[in-house]
C-alpha cells in the first residue's frame, strides 16, 4: 500500500469521526455569506474575479464548503475533486440541500483524475493543506496543467513553506516565551509521519497514519514553471490559515500565501491576468517572459 492510500484511509477514518459541529453551520452560511469559507485576502480576489460562464474545479475538495462557496462568483459549472470517498459523499448532499445544482464532485486520486476532465477547467483552485500530500509536486502540476485549459488559471492559497521550520504548539522543541525560535530546517526531505487524528475537525486521539511532504518555495515555483504554468502573482501573509500557528502570528514570519499561475507561455507579462477598480482589465507594458512590470496592485486575476 502507497503513502496515498494510506492517507485515503486515514483521511476517511477522520471524517467518519468529525466532531458534531464540524458541519453544522455550513448550509447557513452558504445561503448568508458570499465567498462563506474563505479567508478576507483571497475573498477580496475571489471577488474580483469574472467567473462568469466558467468552468472551475477544486482539487482536494475536503467536504466542498469552499468550492460550493465559490459558486457564489457566478461559475456555469464546478466540479470537486477529493480521494475520501465519504468526504465526497458529504459535499454532494450538502450541495443538494443548498440548491446549488451546478456542482459536482468525485472521488479520485488527484494524480489519477481521468482524461475526459483534461482541457476541461478556467481555473483550478487548491487550498490550505491540498499540496503537501503530494511527494512530487511536477506530477502533481503536470495533471493541473492538463485538466486546464489554454489561458486558465491556477490558484493556490496555503500556509507558508517557512511555518514548517516552527515548532508547534504540544511539540517539545516549543516555547511561547521565545517564538522567534526555528528548530526544523527549511530544506528537510522527511516526510511528516502523523496519526494524531486530524485534531481540528475529528474527536480521534489515536488514528491511521498520515504521511505528508515538506516542499520548499522553489520547489513550487519550479514545478509549476516545467508545466507551463506562468507565475502571474505571489503574495505572502503573516497571518496564520492553520490553528496551530496562530501564535506566530504578528511575530514577523510569513504564515501563509497565495499565488497565481495561467496556463501558457504570455509574453505580455500576466497582462490580461489583472483587474483595477473601476477598469475591465489592468495593464502593462510587454516584456518578454516577465512579470515583474506587472501592476501587481490591482485588485484581481481574469479568466479566459
Amino acid at each position: 500500500m502507497n503513502y496515498i492510500d494510506t492517507n485515503k484511509a486515514a483521511w476517511e477514518e477522520a471524517f467518519d469521526h468529525r466532531r458534531p459541529a464540524w458541519t453544522d453551520n455550513t448550509l447557513l452560511r452558504l445561503k448568508s455569506e458570499p465567498f462563506a469559507f474563505f479567508d478576507s485576502d483571497l475573498k477580496d480576489m475571489l471577488k474580483h474575479m469574472d467567473f462568469h460562464g466558467k468552468t472551475v474545479a477544486q482539487f482536494c475538495c475536503h467536504d466542498g464548503r469552499e468550492l460550493l462557496s465559490l459558486m457564489d462568483g457566478g461559475a456555469a459549472h464546478g466540479i470537486g475533486f477529493d480521494i475520501a470517498e465519504n468526504m465526497i459523499a458529504h459535499a454532494r448532499d450538502t450541495a443538494e440541500k443548498a440548491g446549488i445544482a451546478n456542482c459536482a464532485f468525485h472521488a479520485y486520486n488527484i494524480l489519477e483524475i481521468p482524461e475526459q476532465y483534461h482541457s476541461q477547467f478556467d481555473f483550478i483552485l487548491f487550498t490550505i493543506g491540498g499540496i503537501i500530500w503530494f511527494e512530487d509536486l511536477s506530477l502533481l502540476f503536470k495533471k493541473v496543467s492538463n485538466c486546464l485549459k489554454d489561458g486558465g488559471v491556477l490558484l493556490i492559497n496555503d500556509f507558508h513553506p517557512m511555518v514548517n521550520m516552527l515548532p508547534l504548539p504540544g511539540e517539545p522543541e516549543y516555547n511561547p516565551d521565545d517564538l522567534h525560535r526555528v528548530v526544523h530546517s527549511y530544506f528537510t526531505k522527511t516526510p511528516w509521519i502523523d496519526t494524531g487524528g486530524m485534531g481540528y475537525m475529528s474527536t480521534l486521539e489515536k488514528s491511521k497514519t498520515f504521511t505528508s511532504y515538506r516542499h520548499k518555495t522553489s520547489n513550487i515555483v519550479n514545478a509549476l514553471i516545467e508545466n507551463g504554468l506562468t507565475i502571474t502573482r505571489f503574495e505572502e501573509y503573516e497571518y496564520d490559515i492553520m490553528i496551530e500557528t496562530q501564535v506566530y502570528e504578528g511575530v514577523g514570519f510569513p504564515l501563509s500565501f497565495i499565488l497565481t499561475a495561467r496556463k501558457g507561455n504570455t509574453r505580455l507579462c500576466g497582462a490580461t491576468l489583472f483587474k483595477k477598480e473601476g477598469e475591465d482589465e489592468g495593464y502593462c507594458k510587454p516584456r518578454p517572459l516577465s512579470y515583474r512590470g506587472c501592476r501587481q496592485q490591482a485588485a484581481g486575476v481574469s479568466l479566459p
